[in-house]
């Protein structure tokens, strides 16, 4: 599960958010590319979140990517509110991924 404390600090403000479990393998940049992009720390990348959904098709796909995640590194600060109120995660997964 991803932990808000451990959150790279490139990642703008808001719901969504990648921490340092982030193995680079490039999924959430598939599923969700308008949101997520890769970082460099010196030798080393992962992803982080440069832009957040704005309505919940573009929430939806953040959703997608944060439940693909292998290594759970995809985390959202309002989950709790979520379960809480019985919020669909998502509306399809997987969703289709362009191929390039």
């Amino acid at each position: 599960m991803a932990n808000l404390a451990n959150r790279f600090l490139e990642n703008v403000k808001g719901r969504f958010f990648v921490d340092n479990q982030c193995i680079d393998c490039d999924l959430c940049r598939q599923i969700a590319p308008d949101f997520f992009k890769r970082s460099f720390s010196g030798a080393a990348s992962h992803s982080v979140v440069y832009r957040q959904p704005s309505n919940s098709r573009e929430e939806s796909l953040c959703r997608s990517a944060m439940e693909s995640c292998p290594v759970e590194a995809i985390g959202s600060i309002h989950d709790d509110v979520d379960v809480l109120v019985g919020r669909k995660s998502y509306q399809s997964v997987p969703q289709p991924v362009a191929l390039a």
